[in-house]
């Protein structure tokens, strides 16, 4: 039986597809934003752009840099800032561990998704390695590999 009065599932509202493109992802964090009324509604509305952000640890606490959220349409006077910095939810040990990583070992924080899971706004947080261009290359060069084989599976058995 479900939850009374809650949805079910996880719902995507935004995506960072270069990042999964840049980046090898070695390790992710499924962390909650500190979001003001005004960002909620207009992160519902799907008004998110994840493009060229990332995560930072400041005074032992992580903050997600760079991410826009519109000003909501029917916001008035108090509407938000479209770029502040905003408050990543996370536990200690994870903090501790994104901070290690991304200082010791030369690794970025990066937020690959956001989606509304029961009724919560969640990001998706990467531990991530920067690709060289060969590298990008060859994985592109492997994904259209797959395609065309996937293609030819499907018109020889006819599916």
């Amino acid at each position: 039986m479900a939850k009374s009065g809650k949805k079910e599932g996880k719902r995507l509202l935004a995506s960072n597809k270069k990042a999964r493109h840049d980046y090898d992802i070695l390790e992710t964090f499924e962390a909650g934003i500190a979001l003001k009324g005004t960002e909620v509604k207009a992160a519902r509305a799907g008004k998110v752009q994840l493009k060229d952000s990332y995560v930072e640890v400041r005074n032992g606490e992580a903050w997600l840099i760079g991410v826009h959220v519109s000003p909501y349409s029917h916001g008035n006077r108090m509407n938000h800032m479209p770029e502040r910095d905003r408050k990543l939810l996370l536990h200690r040990r994870e903090i501790d561990r994104i901070f290690g990583r991304t200082t010791m070992e030369g690794q970025t924080a990066v937020p690959l998704d956001v989606y509304v899971r029961d009724n919560w706004i969640k990001v998706t947080i990467a531990l991530a390695k920067g690709k060289k261009q060969y590298d990008k290359r060859h994985a592109e060069k492997e994904r259209i590999a797959e395609k065309e084989a996937d293609a030819a599976i499907r018109e020889r058995f006819g599916r």
